[in-house]
């Protein structure tokens, strides 16, 4: 009888196995899962395809949304895992972002590997003031000496080394800038701009508010993926910055800009 049990949990084990594996391939192709259709296309019950669901979304594999799921970014992830991430990618944005700022403009910059590689691209001689709450941006604006830098406080978030807080958010809640790079893991059709921490999210949209203009330096790896919380729906961006062609999915009112090689 014991046997019995050991040999039907193995089963069950490797069809549920098989059953996710097909979820995400689904999901690869088609951008999102409904659990009700799913459900009825592959005979089980509704809470079996959610529990499936819910325990791929906790590996990290996708992201639950009402009803179903959406792809997951894979750059959700600590400061130093991300600076090896699309590395070539990240410069060639880089360059085309500092191509952007104009003599004399106030810019917001968010915190972030991309952000990094726009630093590591502007003219040595800019006459700019930078508004940021990520130390690591701030110690790197150290050799232009014409940038004036403008540290935001708060408490440290160490996941993206950027300040947060009621007190950084009243602090960006005075600024008026020309333009924000707004960091982002995820640029989605249905979701919008999407980040992995509920504050910082909520900081980002307070960024967006203090700019004219607000400008997304995105990696390939986020183009379609989400994370759990919402920034703000993709009409609030001005400008999307990718390597390769304009989504169709995007507004017809934001500007797409290509980095060139």
């Amino acid at each position: 009888m014991s046997f019995s049990i050991v040999q039907d949990h193995a089963v069950w084990t490797m069809l549920t196995r098989e059953r996710k594996a097909l979820l995400l391939d689904r999901l690869a192709v088609e951008g999102r899962l409904v659990a009700a259709a799913l459900a009825i296309e592959l005979q089980v019950s509704e809470d079996t395809i959610r529990r499936d669901l819910r325990e791929l979304a906790a590996e990290g594999r996708l992201t639950r949304v009402h009803g179903g799921a959406l792809p997951a970014s894979p750059t959700h992830r600590p400061l130093a895992e991300r600076s090896a991430m699309q590395t070539e990618a990240k410069v060639r944005l880089g360059r085309r972002g500092a191509e952007l700022i104009r003599p004399g403009q106030i810019v917001i910059l968010d915190g972030g590997t991309t952000h990094m590689a726009l630093v590591q691209a502007l003219p040595r001689n800019l006459h700019a003031t930078i508004v940021t709450h990520s130390p690591t941006i701030a110690a790197a604006l150290e050799p232009f000496e014409r940038v004036d830098v403008i540290l935001i406080g708060g408490t440290l978030l160490r996941l993206s080394m950027v300040a947060l807080g009621a007190a950084t958010a009243e602090a960006f809640g005075r600024i008026s800038a020309d333009l924000l790079f707004l960091g982002v893991t995820g640029v989605h059709p249905e979701a919008g701009l999407t980040t992995g921490h509920p504050e910082e999210a909520e900081l980002k949209s307070r960024l967006i508010r203090s700019a004219a203009e607000t400008i997304v330096l995105a990696t390939p790896d986020k183009i379609g993926a989400t994370s759990p919380f919402q920034i703000a729906p993709l009409a609030s961006v001005t400008a999307l910055v990718t390597l390769g062609e304009r989504p169709s999915w995007l507004p017809s009112g934001l500007a797409h800009l290509g980095a060139g090689p």
